[in-house]
């Protein structure tokens, strides 16, 4: 774990993992955000279900396994500086892949649970065109009315928002307020609450992963 008894911000010069293709070869790169209490290397399992030839797969490694330590439905203050340290690893991996000539168009973002959370807030405070982004069991961070006035614009990236409709950490209606701020940043988005869902992920978010990732493939 990193110290932050002198500053330092929690999440900052953490491990980050990788697999697949060789960046200079990629077809596509899909940076992947693990949830609380897992780890880089726990949300790259995904790859293998989603089968991207052709594909680079990024994940930061949150300190402590964790990006912030309450409930995303918490005063945000209670949750820094976990969040905006988390925030800025995914801001400097987009802006090494940038840096690496992977344009936005060939990147997307993936997160489950408290990565989802993350991942969500990030493109919503950071709102630009990417390949795609995917949101399976998380929403927007903050208590019930915190403002949505985000700036920027989605300008047409494909958002996928899977969820249980009765997730005991994620609330339905968190999704849809989501949903409806994303779509308003420009985001074409499709929602899915899947009845009686544990906080998993099934296989129709899956289908759903790939074909954006097709997409974005050419």
């Amino acid at each position: 774990m990193i110290d932050t008894s002198k500053g330092q911000p929690p999440h900052a010069g953490g491990a980050v993992a990788a697999l697949g293709a060789p960046l200079d070869t990629v077809r596509g790169v899909m940076v992947m955000v693990h949830g609380r209490g897992a780890t880089a290397q726990s949300i790259l399992e995904l790859a293998g279900v989603l089968r991207g030839d052709g594909w680079a797969f990024v994940a930061p490694q949150a300190s402590g396994n964790t990006w912030y330590p309450q409930s995303f439905l918490q005063p945000i203050a209670v949750n820094e500086p976990g969040i905006s340290s988390g925030l800025s690893v995914l801001q400097e991996i987009f802006a090494s892949l940038d840096a690496q000539g992977i344009g936005a168009e060939r990147t997307m973002l993936l997160g489950f649970s408290q990565g989802a959370c993350l991942s969500l807030e990030y493109i919503a405070r950071n709102a630009r065109r990417l390949g795609g982004v995917a949101g399976l069991s998380g929403g927007l961070i903050g208590p019930p009315g915190t403002p949505r006035d985000y700036r920027g614009s989605l300008s047409g990236t494909p958002v996928f928002l899977g969820c249980s409709d009765v997730d005991s950490h994620i609330p339905a209606a968190r999704v849809r307020e989501s949903a409806t701020v994303l779509e308003a940043l420009g985001g074409r988005v499709t929602m899915r609450l899947y009845e009686g869902m544990g906080h998993t992920v099934n296989v129709d978010e899956i289908a759903a992963v790939r074909e954006m990732m097709r997409s974005v493939a050419g």
